[in-house]
C-alpha cells in the first residue's frame, strides 16, 4: 500500500468514524428532543383537562348562581304580586263590610253581638261600645237590649266591643280585628295542581 492510499484509508475511515460519530450524536439529540417534545405534549394536555375541568366548574357554578338569582327574583316578583292581590282582596272585602253595614242583617248581628255580651258577663258591669258609624242605631239598640251602649272614640269598622273591667275581658267582635286576623293569616295556596 503506497502512502497516499495509506492516507485516502485513513481519511476514508476517519470520515465514516466521524459521520457514525455525528449520526449517534443526532439521533441521540433527536431522541431526546423527542423524548422533550412528548413530555412536553402531555404536560401541555395535562394541563389543557386541568383548566377544561376548573373553567367546566366555573361555567357551573355561574350558571348556579344566575338560576339563584333569577329564582330569588322570581319569588320577590310573586311575594310582591301575591300582597297587591291580597290588599286588593281586603280592599274588596272592606267594601262587602262597609256594604253589609246597611242592612237589616246587620242590625240583627249587632243585637245578637250584645246579647252574647251580657250572656258572658253574668250580671258583671260592663260596657260596651259601638262604632261611631253605628251612632244612628244606638237608641233602637238600647231599646231592644234594655242596656246602655257607649259611641267608641274609635273606629273599628263595624261590630261591637264590650269591656269586663272586674276580669280584664275584652269581647271584641269588631270587624276591623276580624279583617285583620284574616289579613295576617291569608296566604295563598298554590302550586303545580291549580288549573
Amino acid at each position: 500500500m503506497t502512502l497516499e492510499e495509506k492516507i485516502n484509508h485513513l481519511r476514508t475511515t476517519s470520515m465514516e468514524e466521524a459521520r457514525a460519530e455525528s449520526n449517534a450524536i443526532i439521533d441521540s439529540y433527536r431522541d431526546a428532543l423527542e423524548k422533550v417534545f412528548e413530555d412536553h405534549k402531555i404536560e401541555a394536555k395535562r394541563q389543557m383537562q386541568t383548566r377544561i375541568k376548573a373553567e367546566t366548574v366555573n361555567a357551573r357554578q355561574q350558571k348556579n348562581q344566575a338560576m339563584a338569582r333569577a329564582q330569588l327574583d322570581l319569588k320577590r316578583r310573586q311575594g310582591r304580586i301575591q300582597q297587591e292581590l291580597k290588599d286588593k282582596i281586603f280592599e274588596e272585602a272592606y267594601a262587602l263590610v262597609n256594604d253589609y253595614m246597611k242592612t237589616a242583617e246587620y242590625d240583627d248581628f249587632l243585637l245578637r253581638c250584645i246579647h252574647n255580651a251580657i250572656v258572658f258577663a253574668n250580671g258583671e258591669e260592663m260596657t260596651i261600645y259601638l262604632n261611631p258609624s253605628d251612632e244612628e242605631k244606638r237608641s233602637s239598640l238600647e231599646d231592644a237590649t234594655g242596656i246602655h251602649l257607649t259611641i267608641s272614640a274609635e273606629d273599628f269598622t263595624g261590630g261591637i266591643r264590650a269591656v269586663i273591667r272586674s276580669r280584664n275581658i275584652l269581647i271584641d267582635h269588631s270587624f276591623k280585628t276580624a279583617l285583620r286576623n284574616e289579613y295576617d293569616k291569608f296566604l295563598f295556596s298554590g302550586g303545580d295542581s291549580i288549573v
